[in-house]
């Protein structure tokens, strides 16, 4: 293992309140020296200039899907930490959805073992809150998380009985993990395709009300004030699940959420722009619409996305999370109604959440923290996130203002299902380091 040093970076690590010029040393893969100029160091040392960008802790991802095992077709554990590292991740939470579904400790064991093999980065797993992820019956949550699972969820199916949520976010209270919940009452949500609005009656197509969100989440508060239990609410996506979560925290409650880059910066507006855009040519005839942008939950409307804007800067929201979801072509080359949910976000998470930077005065150390520091405090691993010394060397290097434009025949991942294809952005990610390893 070689001595990295880090030279005249702009330095951000908010478990420090740091933001200043500062080179780095790396030595046997810790943070060593923490310096404005370091001078003394080996001549075999390899040299990092990253003069006019950013060096900040490795960021974490804390919703992620591997896909592995089950659905090795999307993606695989090796594919997903090489793109999440091109992206700047030094860690990703895997979400439970494989097959079989991440319930039991042997499953869990297969992913730890092939994240420790194939990984390029650290993977944590995130349990299954019910068997089969089927809302019946809890899993053993003690002896998963004695595995070093960091969190429970049924993932992209919501805990929807009441009093199977009430009971995991009893257990919350022994295993010091958060219970991760989908929101959406699927009898409000059901056939819908994007987000109930203007834009879904102008295209004819099936909507979402924000009530199927709000009315579930508004359930998961109540039931976290009545256990005293930690939530964590997924992929928050309306004004009205932001108004409950400030309430809640207002009130003292374990409370906290996550949102997307998508929610925080597209709209449904542009579901409507974007079709006008597609080439017919890579389409099924009878779908105008660019597949890629069905998510859930969907594409809100600009008032929900100024609502997530501004719980961001007021830390409503507490991390910043891809939920990366990658798809095969055949998952999307369909017709709208019958294509997959989701999007492969590992490799242009940065450089969408950097567009509020640009543009919504954001302000550079907030988003920062909501990849780093914020997430690793809520998955209980204050050994993450931080660039203090003697710590892991887990650090990710990016220039703010790097202007690319998005290729997805470009991507580590197997997914190439992103709604950004052609777009030109502002940010990108040229040295991602884990435990004091340059990942190429």
């Amino acid at each position: 293992m070689k001595n990295i040093l880090i030279t005249e970076g702009r330095v951000i690590d908010c478990t420090q309140n740091l933001d200043s010029t500062m080179d780095i040393f790396i030595s046997n893969g810790k943070i060593t020296k923490l310096e404005p100029k370091i001078t003394d160091f080996p001549s075999d040392t390899i040299i990092v200039s990253a003069k006019k960008m950013i060096v900040s802790p490795g960021f974490i991802d804390m919703h992620c899907h591997l896909r592995e095992p089950g659905y090795t077709k999307k993606e695989t554990i090796y594919t997903a930490t090489k793109s999440a590292a091109k992206g700047g991740f030094t860690t990703v939470c895997a979400m439970p959805n494989t097959e079989p579904a991440m319930d039991n400790p042997e499953t869990i064991e297969l992913v730890l073992e092939k994240a420790k093999t194939n990984g390029l980065i650290r993977v944590l797993p995130i349990a299954a809150a019910t068997k089969k992820r089927e809302g019946n019956e809890l899993t053993n949550m003690h002896e998963l998380s004695s595995l070093g699972v960091v969190g429970f969820s049924d993932d992209g199916d919501p805990i929807s009985n009441p009093n199977m949520m009430r009971q995991a976010l009893s257990y919350s209270l022994s295993t010091k993990l958060p219970i991760i919940n989908h929101c959406e009452v699927k009898e409000l949500s059901k056939n819908g395709m994007i987000n109930e609005g203007r834009i879904s009656m102008l295209l004819g197509l099936t909507g979402i009300p924000n009530s199927s969100e709000d009315s579930m989440v508004a359930r998961d508060i109540s039931l976290a004030e009545t256990t005293g239990g930690k939530l964590h609410i997924a992929h928050a996506s309306t004004s009205g699940t932001m108004e409950l979560i400030a309430l809640a925290k207002d009130k003292g409650l374990n409370v906290t959420c996550e949102a997307t880059p998508h929610h925080l910066t597209l709209t449904d507006e542009f579901i409507f722009n974007k079709s006008k855009k597609t080439d017919p040519k890579n389409i099924v005839s009878n779908n105008p619409y660019d597949t890629n942008i069905k998510v859930a939950p969907p594409l809100r409307s600009q008032k929900d996305v100024d609502s997530l804007v501004k719980g961001l800067l007021n830390d409503t929201i507490d991390v910043i999370a891809t939920d990366h979801a990658p798809h095969t072509n055949t998952d999307k080359n369909c017709t709208f109604e019958d294509a997959a949910n989701g999007i492969s976000n590992l490799e242009t998470a940065l450089a969408s959440v950097l567009s509020l930077y640009h543009f919504k005065n954001v302000p550079l150390k907030k988003i920062v923290e909501k990849l780093t520091s914020s997430p690793a405090k809520l998955i209980n691993r204050p050994d993450l996130g931080s660039l203090k010394l003697n710590t892991n060397a887990d650090i990710t290097i990016f220039d703010p203002d790097f202007e690319w434009v998005i290729n997805s025949n470009t991507f580590s991942s197997k997914g190439k299902n992103t709604p950004l294809e052609g777009e030109k952005v502002r940010g990108k990610v040229f040295k991602t380091i884990f435990k004091g390893e340059i990942i190429e």
